[in-house]
């Protein structure tokens, strides 16, 4: 069965966004640093944190930024759901 790219596109941007987190403890992002690092539009890049924030990998501090979880494990785009995103 074919995989859908844009799937195959989710889960490999999913992996690059955990690796940096993963990579460098202590890193925190806001929404608009992390469309810039990453390369995503706004709506893309929400919904990709939201998901993680979701999925108990980040969590977003009281400025707003993200950041991960201690001991958080990585998780794929696979079993995260969009959700409608929030005014910030």
């Amino acid at each position: 069965m074919k995989q859908d790219s844009t799937l195959m596109n989710d889960d490999a941007v999913m992996r690059r966004v955990q690796g940096e987190f993963l990579e460098m403890p202590g890193l925190q992002l806001t929404q608009g640093q992390a469309e810039r690092l990453w390369g995503l539009d706004s709506i893309s890049c929400a919904a990709m944190l939201n998901a993680l924030v979701d999925a108990k990998f980040l969590f977003r501090t009281r400025d707003g930024a993200f950041m991960r979880i201690d001991r958080a494990l990585p998780v794929k785009a696979t079993t995260l759901r969009a959700r409608p995103i929030a005014a910030a």
